[in-house]
């Protein structure tokens, strides 16, 4: 771990030599400085680039895993989250930066994609929510599609057997996507590398709203 230490030092630093020791979040933060200028124009205009700084540097010092993955990549997903406007590991739940193994991942999450969604400016509504055993659920596919909810409003709902997105457009349009929980599992399970560790184990319903979102988007304007 010293050595780790000593190598994100000395990025901050910008040597190959260790000059000072310095804490890896005192570290991190020198970096972050170093690219300020950067962050600051690939944030949206309406976005505090120092609060973006905060946030990122909030979300380093929270999780110990980051100290096991390069700096760079931690910097790297960072910034694919400030391309996007999106504050990261934040109780918003808008992005998520993720150590797997040594490197960062970045993913955006599922309000993340309602955000992105709707600053398009051609949808006018988006929403996803998870159907449960006991709830009125029908789903028609086919010329004239149809879906009707009605949420169990006393007693037990049951556990959670589905998902569904829906979107309707500034047009009028709408249409929508629902994905049974084994669906959205094994999608899961075969297309996401984080799929043991992060939001997938920590916020399981969000992840699963997020995939049908994202199906349903493939198909919008």
């Amino acid at each position: 771990m010293s050595d780790l230490k000593n190598k994100l030092a000395n990025k901050a630093a910008g040597t190959g030599t260790e000059v000072k020791k310095v804490s890896p979040n005192k570290a991190m933060e020198q970096l972050m400085v170093k690219m300020s200028d950067q962050i600051k124009k690939a944030l949206p205009q309406h976005m505090s680039s120092d609060r973006f700084q905060r946030v990122a540097l909030t979300a380093f010092g929270s999780n110990p895993n980051f100290l096991n993955c390069e700096p760079m990549s931690f910097l790297a997903a960072m910034m694919d989250s400030a391309q996007l406007g999106l504050e990261p590991n934040t109780p918003l739940g808008q992005a998520y930066l993720i150590p797997y193994g040594n490197k960062v991942q970045f993913q955006v999450g599922y309000k993340g994609l309602l955000e992105l969604a709707l600053r398009s400016g051609k949808i006018k509504s988006l929403y996803a929510h998870e159907v449960r055993e006991n709830d009125k659920f029908e789903v028609k596919y086919g010329l004239h599609q149809d879906l009707v909810h009605e949420p169990v409003l006393k007693g037990e709902r049951g556990d959670v057997i589905g998902y569904y997105a829906v979107y309707h457009l500034d047009t009028g349009g709408h249409s929508f996507v629902f994905m049974t929980r084994d669906e959205v599992l094994a999608h899961a399970k075969g297309k996401s590398k984080t799929f043991n560790k992060g939001p997938w184990q920590t916020d399981f319903d969000a992840m699963a709203k997020k995939t049908v979102i994202k199906q349903l988007l493939k198909y919008a304007p």
